[in-house]
């Protein structure tokens, strides 16, 4: 676009702007890092190596694929609106009766939603510093005030950057409508006990709806720590959302649910888009999840790379959060050299994502691959340190 021609738009921007309702006057768009279909046009011959969305490096399962295929010849037909046949494998899958169940085009879409049923100008948002980028997002959308806790120090000895639970349940106020987080937490890492969740959902009441987002719920593997889906049953003011797009390889899909209390569902119902989850979408998430081989397969290997990874960085010199996702937050001492190693991976064809929009500008955080793509990525790294770029 040119000067004149982006002018131009500012300007159209801005006047329309004020007819917007006062949570979206002042909203930014959710930023998704590098432009990624550009990269991969100029990428070369060993092609672009991705590792900053978090997607599975071993993709989706046979049994998805074969689902998704077989839905391609009646694309002329709106899918199931109520999404009957996943919403039941959920059901199954958690032990939870299907009025539990509401399907989202991704968790993204479920997390707005919630916002905007359950929070406003007398209902406000508590959440914690390094939380997901959509959780403010979703505040202000809302037109709520965003109360954020500080984090646990880079210092601490097991859960560095992680929630400070303590911190959360005292900055519970009356007018707390939501809190939102995320176990383990995008983009740090870190995690928190099963014993952690359940004081908060103690001292948050009621009348304070308590989100925990499971995007990479299923990672979890630290003693005392697993799925809040098992706290349902006790507490009616607990949300939880998971998502087919990291552990089952369906990112592209856009497939999250969200399990709730009945009476929660049947209200964010009332908002729901209508055919909000397509057919394809529908038919491969309901696979993967009877395809338990393939589950097990991506989980162990997630977990063993994911190790190696970070001794082999952590040999290197820089700082790596402990992890219980498939990605790993790595702390560079500062932006200049974070940016630095950034930019030299790129013209190596390697995308990690920068952390800058995260308030951690010194830090970048790389997905785990297969065994290969990490050996690629920790080549590039020492050629940049050969060079004094990283």
């Amino acid at each position: 676009m040119s000067e004149s021609g982006a002018a131009a738009l500012a300007a159209e921007v801005a006047r329309v702007v004020r007819l917007a309702s006062p949570g979206v006057q002042g909203l930014a768009s959710y930023d998704p890092g590098h432009d990624i279909v550009a990269l991969r046009h100029k990428a070369g011959e060993q092609g672009l190596l991705e590792l900053g969305g978090n997607e599975s490096a071993w993709g989706p399962s046979l049994l998805a694929l074969a689902a998704l295929r077989s839905e391609l010849d009646t694309l002329e037909l709106y899918p199931d609106p109520r999404g009957g046949v996943l919403k039941h494998a959920l059901a199954e899958a958690f032990g939870l009766q299907r009025e539990q169940v509401m399907l989202g085009n991704g968790t993204h879409e479920l997390l707005m939603q919630i916002a905007q049923v359950f929070a406003g100008p007398e209902r406000s948002v508590l959440v914690s510093r390094y939380c997901f980028a959509v959780y403010p997002l979703a505040a202000q959308a809302a037109n709520a005030r965003l109360d954020v806790v500080e984090a646990l120090p880079p210092t601490h000895p097991t859960q560095p950057r992680g929630h400070d639970i303590d911190g959360m349940i005292a900055a519970l106020r009356p007018d707390t409508g939501l809190v939102m987080l995320a176990n383990p937490n995008n983009p740090t890492g870190t995690w928190l006990t099963t014993t952690e969740i359940e004081r908060l959902l103690q001292a948050a009441g009621p009348e304070t709806l308590v989100v925990l987002d499971e995007a990479y719920g299923e990672f979890l593997t630290q003693p005392d720590c697993g799925s809040a889906l098992t706290l349902l049953a006790k507490y009616r003011n607990l949300l939880v959302t998971r998502t087919f797009s990291k552990l089952h390889g369906l990112a592209a899909l856009r497939v999250g649910a969200l399990l709730a209390a009945p009476g929660v569902v049947a209200v964010l119902e009332r908002i729901r888009e209508s055919f909000n989850v397509n057919s394809p979408g529908l038919a491969a998430a309901t696979a993967a999840l009877m395809d338990e081989a393939h589950i097990a397969t991506v989980l162990h290997e997630t977990a063993g790379n994911r190790e190696a990874l970070a001794i082999e960085l952590k040999a290197r010199g820089y700082f790596v959060h402990p992890s219980q996702t498939n990605f790993l937050l790595v702390d560079f001492g500062n932006a200049e050299a974070a940016s630095s190693v950034d930019r030299g991976l790129m013209a190596r064809d390697i995308v990690v994502r920068p952390m800058r929009g995260y308030g951690l500008p010194q830090c970048l955080r790389i997905t785990v691959g297969k065994v290969e793509q990490n050996a690629r990525l920790l080549k590039a790294l020492d050629a940049l340190r050969a060079e004094g770029k990283a």
